[in-house]
């Protein structure tokens, strides 16, 4: 705070291999020390690119100083300390918000991540303005951030009893993209049905074929296969023998 009780900007210096790297690490610091901060008053100047080098050697870290412009909704005392952060930084549910932290700051995409945990599995959410560029087309890209996801909160030589399946979704697009694959599948289903003959669908990736897999085998009336290569490989619904 200024003499007049005024907000005085504040600053964090961040480093990393690239410049998205080092906004993540100057905007993660700004948001340790002022909580609720809104994004949209940080202003980031970037002092350094960096360098790669040849084969790694003389690799320079870019430099990023991010600037936090207006005071955060719920200011700090006078000197700010470190804030806990919403989860536990070694725990599986910090490693996948700050993975998907970093993605979403390598994208320079202004986004919201929220973590739930589940005995079942670990879900976070993207939020924002446009997240079409996480998504991708179907969803291929967000397969990608997830299957990813997966690989990083979960090493290989993580115990298989410390593991849980991890979603990541961005602006309810599992759930619209799930709606979309069950009534195509529907169709498929009255369609082989009727005519007695198998029903191919639309190329999917493995989490979509999984889904239609799942739902047709519960409407019951029709069996399911997966045919062809990536990435050509879709779901033939066959009707059930009699």
């Amino acid at each position: 705070m200024s003499a007049d009780g005024g907000f005085e900007p504040a600053s964090a210096e961040g480093t990393g291999e690239t410049v998205g790297e080092a906004k993540w690490a100057a905007l993660r610091e700004l948001e340790h020390r002022y909580p609720g901060l809104d994004k949209a008053n940080v202003e980031f100047t970037v002092l350094s690119e960096g360098e790669r080098g040849l084969l790694g050697v003389g690799q320079v870290p870019a430099r990023v100083v991010a600037t936090l412009l207006a005071a955060p909704s719920a200011a700090p005392s006078a000197v700010p300390s470190a804030a806990k952060p919403l989860e536990e930084p070694d725990t599986p549910a910090g490693h996948l918000r700050g993975f998907l932290e970093r993605v979403c700051s390598a994208l320079d995409l202004p986004a919201t991540v929220t973590v739930a945990e589940t005995d079942d599995d670990l879900r976070a959410t993207l939020a924002g303005a446009d997240l079409g560029l996480v998504i991708g087309k179907r969803g291929q890209t967000l397969d990608a951030i997830q299957y990813l996801a997966n690989a990083v909160v979960y090493p290989m030589g993580t115990p298989d009893d410390e593991r849980r399946p991890i979603v990541v979704d961005a602006a309810g697009y599992r759930a619209r993209r799930q709606a979309t694959l069950e009534q195509s599948a529907e169709r498929a289903a009255r369609d082989a049905i009727r005519t007695a003959s198998p029903v191919a669908l639309e190329p999917m990736s493995a989490v979509e074929r999984k889904i239609v897999h799942t739902f047709l085998s519960e409407l019951g009336g029709v069996e399911t296969t997966s045919e062809g290569t990536e990435p050509n490989r879709r779901v033939v619904v066959h009707p059930a023998p009699t």
